[in-house]
């Protein structure tokens, strides 16, 4: 396991963190919380009929001991679950709605989180992006001062670290989404033991084509400077003047960036997910995420596509989040 995640067990290990994961028949999740919860680095919840899942275990040879199962359908809190899902919908859910609701696991597995039962929730692997997040936007929410959640992706090489975002959840922000996006995103970074140094990423460097989408990105920088000036941050960048030392001395020589960025704000999600993908094929990066950024609690989502061990990573991350 690369240093990334050696710190990050390290990170968190006796610090009895609780993640819960709602897709609690699933072989992925079954294995890596088999995993975790023998390795005693967090205490895992597994949501489903606890019957099914210990058969599920026992056929793949898994040990759960050290892991806890909840069943919606005998959950012993389940009454004061669906009072405290109605009073966080205010209005938009009746007792009727919320006892339906909350037998979908990740709205259960989601509830376990906001009332405090759980650090964080991983889930992704048998749900869309949207069944994993729209629980989390309606129970969660976004931290005070936040408008959106959004979507990043930790790309590892060797001793090569960078944080790619948004890949993931706003197709078009706007220059105050982006200025977020880019604050957010330094948070995670230093998450990660990595010293932010901000690129905010378009097709013109300082002016060299003038657009509305140049223009959203330099207003963007303007915003993000405002709202985090001790932050090392600056745009409109080319890639590469963001990244070669010997292109940003000519691109941008009065740049606090010079060439030296380690966190790169794509202007679009088109441009952020094609760009990970082309450092993920392309370049042997190792893509971690994403990482959902700007909730009040931590919860990710993983892809469907998945494998045991991102599922053990990204847990591993989300309890990071909640330490």
């Amino acid at each position: 396991m690369s240093d990334l995640f050696a710190g990050l067990k390290s990170k968190i290990s006796g610090k009895n963190i609780r993640i819960v994961f709602p897709e609690g028949l699933d072989e992925r999740i079954i294995g890596a919380v088999g995993r975790l919860a023998s390795e005693g680095i967090m205490s895992p919840i597994l949501v489903g009929d606890k019957a099914e899942i210990e058969a599920k275990a026992a056929s793949m040879n898994v040990s759960l001991t050290n892991a806890e199962i909840l069943d919606p359908k005998s959950y012993p809190e389940f009454e004061a679950m669906v009072a405290s899902f109605v009073e966080r919908r205010k209005g938009k859910a009746t007792e009727e709605d919320a006892r339906r609701i909350l037998l979908d696991e990740n709205y259960f597995g989601t509830m376990l989180v906001h009332m405090g039962k759980a650090h964080g929730l991983v889930s992704g692997a048998a749900h869309s992006t949207a069944d994993t997040v729209r629980p989390a936007l309606q129970i969660i929410k976004t931290r005070q001062g936040i408008k959106k959640t959004s979507g990043v992706f930790i790309m590892v090489r060797g001793d090569e670290k960078y944080v790619f975002a948004d890949c993931a959840i706003n197709i078009a922000p706007d220059s105050q989404d982006l200025a977020e996006i880019a604050i957010e995103s330094a948070r995670t970074a230093q998450m990660f033991d990595i010293d932010p140094r901000v690129a905010m990423l378009s097709f013109s460097t300082k002016g060299s084509a003038k657009s509305p989408e140049t223009e959203k990105v330099a207003n963007a920088v303007e915003i993000a400077k405002e709202m985090a000036p001790s932050l090392t941050l600056d745009g409109e960048f080319q890639f590469d003047a963001a990244f070669v030392p010997s292109v940003a001395e000519k691109k941008a020589p009065g740049s606090v960036i010079k060439g030296d960025a380690n966190v790169f704000v794509f202007p679009s999600l088109e441009a952020g997910n094609i760009g990970y993908k082309i450092a993920q094929r392309l370049g042997n990066f190792e893509a971690v995420g994403p990482i959902l950024q700007g909730l009040n609690m931590p919860v990710n989502d993983l892809s469907r596509g998945c494998n045991e061990e991102d599922v053990y990573k990204l847990a591993l991350i989300t309890a990071a989040q909640a330490e």
